[in-house]
């Protein structure tokens, strides 16, 4: 036995939690240590995806700064 099939897995496709490598891996997330780790993988995706997003964001905002943006007080 494989160390995935000791571990569980949430199925994207039947929303439900697995133990072990049951389901094909496109329609799996994980591998994690308990079944409630794999049943919150949802909001767990939500929230790296959110996260992911703010920092592509940041990054491609870097270096952006118009020379409107820029204080009143300071020389251009």
């Amino acid at each position: 036995m494989s160390d995935g099939d000791e571990k569980y897995w949430f199925n994207l496709s039947t929303r439900e939690v697995e133990l072990g490598m049951q389901s094909a891996a496109v329609d799996r997330v994980g591998p994690f240590d308990t079944a409630e780790e794999a049943a919150s993988a949802p909001e767990k995706l939500r929230e790296r995806s959110r996260a992911w997003a703010d920092d592509d964001a940041a990054d491609d905002s870097w270096g952006t700064t118009s020379l409107s943006d820029a204080g009143e007080d300071e020389e251009v």
